[in-house]
Formats: C-alpha cells, structure tokens, sequence
C-alpha cells in the first residue's frame, strides 16, 4: 500500500499554510512552518509569479495532502464525484470526509489523519461489527465505527477513551465515548467541512 513517508512539514511549507498533519505538534512553537514558512528548497525565497494553472495545481495538493491520498487515488475520486449530482467539488470533499481514516480522525481517536490511517490499519476498529483494516474504506449513512472489543483494554485507548470525553465531533456523526463507537448520521454538507478550501479550482485543474 503506497503512501508519503518523507518528511511531512515540508508540505505545509510548500503551500505556505499549515496543513496540520502533525496533530497537536501543529499548535507548538516546535512547529516548522512557524520557524521557517518559506518553501523548501534553495530557492525557496525566491518570488515567483503562479499563472492560472499554478494557483489550480497548488488547490489540488493542498486537498490531497491534507488527506494523505496519492495521485492516482484523488483522481479516481474526482472521476466518481464527476458522475455524483450536485456540485462536483463539494461531492468530491465528501467522498474524502467518508473515508474510515477520515472519521476515525473526526470522532477523536487520533491526533491527526495519518495516526488514523495507522489505526485503522493495525485493525483497531471495526464497522458495523466488522473488523476494517483499510484507510480508504467509504462509509455510508449508518454505518457505526467502533473500537474492537478486545483492543479497548490496551493502554492506548485507555488514553483515547478520557480524550473523547471532551471531544465533539462534528454534526454530520454522532459520538459515545463510553462505548467508544461513533455513527455516521448524515452525508456532510460543505458547510459542515470547515476547511479553507477552494474546491472549484481543484475541479478546473482536472476539466483542463
């Protein structure tokens, strides 16, 4: 399974903007991105004037970073919002907001996305009573993600389980921490995905 293993603040210093994909290292003075905002590279100081298709292409990273999907991937989910009615861009933020890694990272059991995909991958959770071992798997209304029985006891959740006492997960789901599970309610709208976002240019750049 592919996935981005190099070093993960320089992305926000390529957007120039923090992405928050070190989860509360993001919020610290040890944040890179407030040390040094300017792009990697040596060249990185240097201003450059960013065309039509520049300002396209760094919306479509920026998206598909904060997600932690490849190329190949994003794009495959730009083809199905495509078929989807509605808005294709706010279809498409839907389709990523949906993926288990994703709702795992809402509901409050992780820091961050990528610790969510971790997770999920160590088979951690369970959908509709289901032991779910993939980050991409597409939730539907009603489907229930929960912990697995025999992995509440370990030391970790012990931990997740006094965090989400505190946590509120967005409208769109639904939380008991107690039970430490969590309900998809409704399929999100776009004002319930508070992220800055220009989902239209992400649209243009695949239309070229």
């Amino acid at each position: 399974m592919a996935r981005y293993t190099d070093a993960v603040c320089r992305l926000c210093r390529r957007e120039g903007l923090k992405l928050f994909l070190k989860g509360s290292r993001c919020y610290s003075k040890k944040c890179s991105f407030e040390k040094r905002p300017t792009p990697p590279g040596q060249h990185g100081v240097r201003r450059r004037k960013v065309g039509d298709y520049g300002l396209q292409l760094r919306e479509k990273q920026k998206v598909r970073r904060v997600y932690g999907v490849l190329e190949k991937q994003f794009r495959n989910y730009f083809i199905e919002a495509t078929h989807q009615p509605g808005v294709t861009g706010e279809s498409l933020l839907r389709y990523l907001e949906l993926r288990l890694d994703n709702v795992v990272f809402r509901l409050g059991y992780a820091p961050s996305r990528a610790a969510a995909r971790q997770l999920v991958t160590h088979g951690h959770f369970a959908v509709n009573g289901v032991p779910t071992n993939i980050p991409s798997y597409s939730l539907k209304v009603g489907d229930r993600v929960e912990v697995r029985e025999s992995h509440k006891e370990r030391e970790l959740f012990k931990t997740v389980k006094e965090t989400l006492r505190g946590h509120q997960a967005p409208d769109w789901l639904s939380l008991d921490a107690a039970k430490m599970s969590g309900s998809v309610l409704a399929e999100p709208r776009r004002d319930q995905m508070p992220l800055e976002f220009n989902e239209q240019l992400v649209v243009e750049y695949y239309s070229r």
